[in-house]
C-alpha cells in the first residue's frame, strides 16, 4: 500500500467506502468488486489477521485502510468515522457486519437474553451509530448509505428469532432513516441465502453447498450504490433479474 498524505487526500478525487465486516462472506466480496473499480477503501472486521490480510490483497489494487474492531464499540465507530473525516470524503457506508447469535439456533421460548442483546447491539445499534457519525459526510458527496438486512427480517423462521428481530428492527431504522435523508441515499438490501460461514453456523454439519456465493449478489449491490434508485428496500434477486431483463 503506498503511503498518502493529508495534501494527497485534498486532491484525492476517487470514491471512497466504509464497509463493515470486510473480511469474509458479502463483505469481503463486495470489498473486492469496489477496488477492483478504483474505490478507495476503509474496511472493519473483527478479526486482526484476517482482516490485514484482506487488506494486503487489495492494497496492490487500491488504496485501503484496515480499522480491526467490534462495531458494537463505540469507541471503535468513533475510529471508523475518524479515518473517513481524515481521508476528506465518503461516499457509501455499508453496514454490513453482524452477528447470528447463538448456534445452533435457540427458540425464542429459550433465547438467552444477553445474546440477544449482543444480536441488537451489533446488527441494529451499531449501524445507527455509524450513521448518525457519518451522515454529514455522506451528505456532502450526496452519496449512499446500505443497511444490510436478511429475508429472516420479513418472514417467520423458527430459531432465526432473535436474527430476524435485530434484522427487522434494522429496517424500520433505514426506512425512517431515508424518509429524513434529502440527500442521502439510503438503502437496506437483502442478498438472500449465500453460501458463507455465518449461514453454515446457523446449519451445523449440514451441506450448504448448494447456496450461491456472495460473488453473485455483488453487481446487484455495487448497482445499487452507483446508481440512482431512490431509497427504499430491495432484493439481491431482483435487481439481478431487472438487470438480466434489460441487458
Amino acid at each position: 500500500m503506498t503511503p498518502t498524505t493529508d495534501t494527497d487526500h485534498q486532491h484525492d478525487s476517487r470514491p471512497v467506502a466504509l464497509v463493515t465486516g470486510a473480511s469474509a462472506g458479502l463483505g469481503l466480496a463486495l470489498a473486492r468488486g469496489l477496488a477492483a473499480r478504483g474505490w478507495v477503501l476503509i474496511l472493519d472486521a473483527r478479526g486482526e489477521v484476517a482482516l490485514h490480510q484482506v487488506a494486503a490483497e487489495l492494497g496492490q489494487h487500491t488504496e485501503v485502510r484496515a480499522i480491526p474492531g467490534d462495531v458494537a464499540a463505540s469507541e471503535h465507530r468513533e475510529q471508523l468515522a475518524a479515518a473517513a473525516r481524515a481521508h476528506g470524503r465518503l461516499d457509501v457506508l455499508v453496514n454490513n457486519a453482524s452477528t447470528l447469535g447463538p448456534a445452533p439456533l435457540p427458540p425464542l421460548a429459550a433465547y438467552p437474553l444477553d445474546e440477544f442483546e449482543r444480536v441488537l447491539q451489533v446488527n441494529t445499534v451499531a449501524p445507527l451509530g455509524l450513521a448518525q457519525l457519518l451522515l454529514p459526510m455522506l451528505s456532502a458527496t450526496r452519496g449512499a448509505m446500505v443497511n444490510i438486512s436478511s429475508d429472516a427480517a420479513v418472514e417467520a423462521y423458527p430459531g432465526w428469532g432473535g436474527y430476524g428481530a435485530a434484522k427487522s428492527a434494522l429496517d424500520q431504522i433505514t426506512a425512517v432513516l431515508a424518509a429524513e435523508q434529502s440527500t442521502v441515499r439510503v438503502y437496506g438490501f437483502d442478498p438472500g441465502d449465500m453460501r458463507t460461514a455465518m449461514h453454515q453456523w446457523a446449519y451445523p454439519g449440514e451441506d450448504i453447498s448448494d447456496r450461491p456465493t456472495p460473488e453473485r449478489v455483488v453487481p446487484a449491490l455495487i448497482g445499487l450504490l452507483v446508481g440512482s434508485r431512490p431509497s427504499g428496500r430491495y432484493r439481491a434477486d431482483d435487481l439481478l433479474a431487472h438487470s438480466a431483463g434489460h441487458s
